[in-house]
Parts: structure tokens; C-alpha cells; sequence
């Protein structure tokens, strides 16, 4: 019986594949391991994906036109939960099945986004640089029972961060457009409101929801002017959801008064990006997810999501 080919694009996965050859051997599979820095764009998938039955995969642009092209592919399993770079109504239609692991990176994720607020709030990354540059300077913080979050997108990643904000003291609002738990509401105070409200009153907004046709440039030059009280934009959820070129305006006029971005528009972030030069902003490269026991439950999970739709057709 001839070998299923599978190819491994996932940046997280492919430093650990051989831990899991023997498994995917004795289901008769050989691997195609392309070099990738933090995806394969619609070109290079085509050059690799016209006799891959299977696919192991990060955020890969998988377009039309590649499914097109993948006449023998069956699967594509997502390393991790999102799959917005993954064209799924031509998956639908070329029959090929699309597997996550949904709620994977809700505890580090939450834990970045306070990691930001708290950041912001306490001046810590500013004092330290004074501090190794010789300069003795007592920057203003605030604390954060005195703060108003707005989080745009009360999924499992946003009710995490409510949480963590609510231990702080914080007044939370929220907003997103599927109903909230109303005993998850009563037990944790949060506000679900209009987006205009989170922009008039919060002082840190979270972006914490998909990214869909309805959310690409959510937050644009019209959300900007509607932010009153100058607040710190987080964006750990996805760069697009954010338009770039307003955020960066924003930045400048002072209509808001920093950003923590972990993702962004273009991944990685172009050298002539003008956020790199900007004091305000605090960076990462798309690691919001960190964590040794969230991968390992994705390295496993990933695989077995693979093989049972590969062996399907064996049973």
C-alpha cells in the first residue's frame, strides 16, 4: 500500500515531529517538511500540496486556489484553535475536513493580556530602562481598582481576562455578539454593552474576539476618535482585527495613549513597521500562546485529530 504523505508546516510542531515519527509511520505516513519562518503563503503551497493527502498546519494561507490544486488532500489539522487563514467553504467544497483544538491557549493568552495592563499601569518596562540608564525617575502608575477594561469579545479567552481583572478590582465591560451566560455575568459584575460604550469608557480595551469578514478592521480611524478617555489598546487575538495604519495615528495624536501588540496586520512585523520606534507601544512576536503544557496538549491533540480523519477510510 502506497504511503500518505503529510506535510508539516506548523512552526510549533515541526522542532518535536520526531517524537511522534513512530506514531505516524505505523499508519503508513511519510512526512513532507517544508522550511518555514511563521507561514506558507498561497505560492508555496502550491509548489508542495498536489500529492499531500494530509496537512499539519500553522496559520498557511489555504485559499481556493490551493484547495483547488490538493486533489488527494483529506485533512488539514490546525496546530492550535484558530483557522481564519483557512478557507473553509472551499474546504467544504472539495471535501476536506478541517480540525482544531478550540480553548487550547486560554490561560497564557489572559495572561498576557494582564501582563500588558499591568505593564502600562505600573510604567515597570520604562522605570527598569531609567534605571540601566543611569536616570532615577519616579514615573506616575495607577492602580489598576481605579480602571475601567473594555473587552471586545467574551469568549473563552475574553471570560478568562475578566476574571484575572476582577481580582484586580477592576470594573470590566464587555461586549460581543453572541449572549453571554447571564450566571457568568452575575458572578463576575461584568457590563455587556455597545462597542461606542467601551470606547467612551474604558481605559484599557482588550481585543479578545475572531477574526471573520465582520471583524477585519474593527477598530479603525472611526473607533479611535469615539476613545475618550485616551486608553491602552491590547491586541493578542489577531493583527487584522486592528487597522495598522489608524493605530498608529492614534498612537501619534495621543487619541490613544499606548498599545501591547502580539499580533499584527503582517506577521513578522516589517523592519520599517513605524510601532518599532514608538516608546509607547510593548511588542511580541505572536507568543501570547507560551506555555510547555498548552503545546503539549496541542502536539497530541493535533495528531490525533490528523489520524482520525486519515484512518477513516482504513476502518
Amino acid at each position: 500500500m502506497p504511503k500518505k504523505k503529510v506535510l508539516v508546516s506548523a512552526p510549533y510542531f515541526l522542532p518535536v515531529v520526531d517524537r511522534f515519527k513512530s506514531i505516524l509511520d505505523e499508519n503508513n505516513i511519510e512526512l513532507v517538511l517544508p522550511d518555514v519562518d511563521e507561514r506558507l503563503e498561497e505560492d508555496e503551497l502550491l509548489a508542495v500540496i498536489r500529492d499531500i493527502d494530509g496537512v499539519i498546519c500553522g496559520d498557511d494561507r489555504f485559499t481556493e486556489k490551493v484547495l483547488q490544486a490538493a486533489s488527494k488532500l483529506k485533512v488539514i489539522s490546525k496546530w492550535g484553535t484558530g483557522i481564519d487563514s483557512i478557507d473553509q467553504e472551499a474546504c467544504q467544497k472539495h471535501g476536506v475536513a478541517v480540525k482544531n483544538t478550540p480553548n487550547a491557549f486560554t490561560e497564557p493568552v489572559a495572561d498576557s493580556v494582564l501582563a500588558y495592563i499591568l505593564c502600562f499601569a505600573r510604567k515597570t518596562p520604562w522605570m527598569d530602562k531609567a534605571m540601566k540608564d543611569g536616570i532615577w525617575e519616579k514615573i506616575p502608575g495607577v492602580s489598576l481598582r481605579e480602571k475601567t477594561l473594555g473587552i471586545i469579545g467574551v469568549g473563552n479567552i475574553g471570560k478568562a481576562v475578566t476574571r484575572r481583572a476582577i481580582g484586580f478590582g477592576m470594573r470590566v465591560l464587555g461586549n460581543d455578539i453572541k449572549a453571554i451566560d447571564e450566571e457568568f455575568i452575575e458572578m463576575t459584575g461584568l457590563r455587556m454593552v455597545a462597542k461606542d460604550v467601551i470606547y467612551g469608557e474604558a481605559d484599557f480595551i482588550s481585543v479578545n474576539c475572531d477574526l471573520n469578514p465582520a471583524s477585519q478592521h474593527l477598530i479603525n480611524h472611526d473607533a479611535f476618535k469615539k476613545m475618550k478617555r485616551q486608553p491602552y489598546i491590547i491586541n493578542t487575538a489577531r493583527g487584522p482585527i486592528i487597522k495598522e495604519k489608524d493605530l498608529i495615528d492614534a498612537l501619534k495624536s495621543g487619541t490613544v495613549s499606548g498599545a501591547g501588540m502580539d499580533v499584527f496586520e503582517d506577521e513578522p512585523l516589517p523592519q520599517n513597521s513605524p510601532l518599532l520606534k514608538m516608546d509607547n507601544v510593548l511588542l511580541a512576536p505572536h507568543n501570547s500562546n507560551s506555555s510547555p503544557v498548552a503545546w503539549e496538549y496541542v502536539h497530541q491533540n493535533t495528531v490525533s485529530n490528523l489520524l482520525e480523519e486519515m484512518m477513516k477510510d482504513e476502518k
